[in-house]
This record gives C-alpha cells, sequence and structure tokens, in this order.
C-alpha cells in the first residue's frame, strides 16, 4: 500500500517497484519489435536509427547489422541473420536470458543486475574490438 505524504512520493516509490524497469525495458523492446516487424531494414526510406559509429568513420561496428538480424530472425530467415551479424546472433540468446532473469527477479520484488568480473569485462571489450576488425578487413 502507499505510504501517507506527497503524491509525488507514492509514484517515486512505484517506479523503484524492482520489476518496474525490466518491465519498460519489456513495453519499449514490444512496441520496437512491433515497428520492425512491419519495416524491413534492407530497403532505404524507413524511420530506423542510423548507427553513429558508422555515420562518423565509415567503418561497421559491432553491432552493425542487428536491425537487419532481428527483423531477419522475426521473419523466420535464419541464413540471412547469421550473413547480417554473426556476433550478436551468437550472443542474443544470453542477452535474453538476462532479461529474463531480470524480469523474473523484478517479479518477485528483488533487484538484481548482471555483475562481470573485471576479467569477463575485459574479454567482452576483446572480443568486441576483434569482431570489428575482422569485419572491417573482410569488407
Amino acid at each position: 500500500m502507499a505510504e501517507p505524504g506527497p503524491a509525488g512520493a507514492v509514484r517515486r516509490n512505484a517506479l523503484r517497484h524492482p520489476a518496474a524497469a525490466p518491465l519498460a525495458v519489456l513495453v519499449a523492446g514490444s512496441v520496437g519489435a512491433a515497428y520492425l516487424y512491419r519495416t524491413d531494414p534492407h530497403e532505404s526510406g524507413h524511420l530506423l536509427p542510423a548507427c553513429p559509429f558508422r555515420f562518423l568513420t565509415g567503418l561497421l561496428c559491432p553491432a552493425c547489422g542487428g536491425t537487419r538480424m532481428t527483423y531477419d530472425l522475426m521473419h523466420g530467415r535464419f541464413s540471412a541473420a547469421w550473413l547480417d551479424n554473426r556476433a550478436l546472433l551468437l550472443v542474443a540468446p544470453f542477452a535474453l536470458a538476462l532479461l529474463a532473469r531480470w524480469m523474473v527477479e523484478g517479479l518477485r520484488g528483488r533487484h538484481w543486475r548482471p555483475e562481470l568480473s573485471p576479467r569477463a569485462q575485459v574479454l567482452v571489450l576483446g572480443l568486441a574490438v576483434v569482431w570489428t576488425v575482422v569485419r572491417n578487413i573482410r569488407g
């Protein structure tokens, strides 16, 4: 039940519920996915964000092709998704598992956040750098 006091305090407490953030991410992701499902990023002229790294450097970032990959996955085109961005395709199940855990913990009333050791952070960054170099060298 809400605590007595100013209306702003009740609203702040509701936003601090452990499930608020993962639910917001789920809703935003669902809205984005619904838009993307009907918007083919392989064709130009759509309202889709451009990669700022590619805009500034002309090079592919580790996530370039992620929008096309997601579109292809939603339409059952797994081989096309593989060609769009192999690294993201391989990492996507882990990201979805983290989102699911965050959601479950939030719904149970517990705050949760994944923690990577410094060694794991260096590994992730190193893999992203290697993927960026490889995909820009091979064209």
